[in-house]
């Protein structure tokens, strides 16, 4: 049997001196489609914050691909994050640079090989529909290409989970119905996804489900792996 991929057991969120979250518990598991909801200031990006290391965890227990966050040194988060893909509402992708030049010094930054640089971004590009775009600036593309470029970002180091801060909070509804689906297939190849999001209509594209809701301090699970 596997073993659960995040694990937070009595774990308290603050991302100043105020928890925001607090006494979480719950397990993920490799495959799972966590849909984190929640109104504005309620803490999803928090805790999806604590999960990558952004912010240290407050107090209680919390490991993250066998990483223990109540204890993790800084020097090891990159090691953290090149095993996770992180996806923001806002696509910080770096104006200056091509489509390509975004992709690439992140897989320079971690030692690859130029030959493996160039295979992986191709790769990474055709899966989220923009081969064709590699050699644009971010100002020549929509906002659905930039958020996919972002996508691709995050699948060049093959995650084994994938964190989306509201991904489709800035895009009109057919683009983001878009984005979702790609998502979707994204999961369907086995990444396990946490997506913080505002749009309770995408929860109707996943016949099975599991749905975390922060509210008033608390974290609400609607899932079968919930820990006691």
């Amino acid at each position: 049997m596997s073993s659960p991929i995040v694990h937070l057991q009595h774990a308290n969120i603050a991302p100043t001196k105020k928890i925001i979250l607090q006494d979480v518990s719950f397990e993920i598991w490799p495959g799972d489609f966590i849909f984190l909801i929640g109104k504005t200031g309620s803490g999803k990006s928090s805790l999806l914050r604590t999960l990558y290391a952004d912010i240290p965890l407050h107090s209680g227990k919390a490991t993250v691909l066998g990483y223990d966050l109540s204890c993790l040194k800084r020097k090891k988060i990159p090691l953290l994050r090149r095993n996770m893909g992180i996806v923001f509402q806002d696509f910080q992708l770096l104006f200056d640079r091509s489509v390509a030049e975004n992709l690439y010094f992140v897989l320079q930054a971690v030692g690859c090989s130029k030959a493996v640089i160039d295979t992986k971004i191709t790769e990474a590009l055709i899966h989220v529909g923009l081969a064709n775009k590699i050699d644009k600036m971010p100002h020549e593309l929509s906002g659905g290409e930039q958020q996919k470029v972002a996508i691709a970002r995050a699948l060049l180091n093959d995650p084994h989970i994938l964190l989306a801060d509201e991904p489709t909070g800035n895009l009109d509804p057919a683009i983001a119905q878009e984005i979702m689906q790609l998502f979707l297939d994204i999961h369907w190849g086995g990444t396990t996804i946490i997506m913080a999001t505002h749009n309770y209509t995408f929860l109707d594209l996943f016949s099975k489900k599991k749905i975390f809701r922060c509210e008033d301090q608390q974290l609400f699970i609607t899932s079968s792996s919930v820990v006691s």
